[in-house]
This record gives structure tokens, sequence and C-alpha cells, in this order.
């Protein structure tokens, strides 16, 4: 008797439409606020370690939490990334 073997499909994208295959690099919150600043973002004001940036534009806010030298954690590069509107490729050409 043989087993029955299966495999689950993969999801092709994740929440904020990156796909699986590209890696998400791995960024300070010092880098990300250059970044966004890049990206046309103002920083309005800084409370302790929160950077809040708006987008001249389209007024998107984003809070960046700075310390140094300590990376930003996945979900919560993912979560900014997709509170400034951009996506993996984006930040990868403003790094």
């Amino acid at each position: 008797m043989q087993k029955a073997s299966f495999t689950l499909p993969m999801p092709t994208c994740c929440a904020n439409g990156a796909k699986m295959s590209q890696k998400l690099p791995v960024v300070t919150g010092d880098r990300l606020v250059r970044a966004l600043r890049r990206a046309g973002f103002v920083v309005i004001r800084i409370r302790g370690s929160a950077h809040v940036l708006r987008h001249a534009v389209t007024d998107r806010m984003v809070s960046v939490h700075v310390h140094k030298g300590r990376p930003l954690k996945r979900g919560t590069l993912l979560a900014m990334l997709e509170d400034a509107g951009l996506t993996v490729e984006q930040l990868r050409a403003l790094l």
C-alpha cells in the first residue's frame, strides 16, 4: 500500500504585494529615515526615539523608531513600508 503524498501550494505574494522570493534588507531605523527622506518624506517631529515623517505630496505619515545600531524587525519594517506606500524594490533602490 502506497502513502498518499501531496504538497501545499506556495503563496505567491506577501501582504504588501511583494513577491516572496525578494529578500527584505536588514535596515536600522536611521537608514530607513534616510531612505524615506530620499523618497520625498520630511521629518516633522522627533520625540525620544520616534521620528515621524510625512510625505510632501501624498500626506502619508510614517513613524520610525531609531535605536543606534539595532535593525528593525521584519514585521515592523513591512508595516512601515506599507504605511509609506513603498515596495521592497523601491526601498532597495533608496538605500
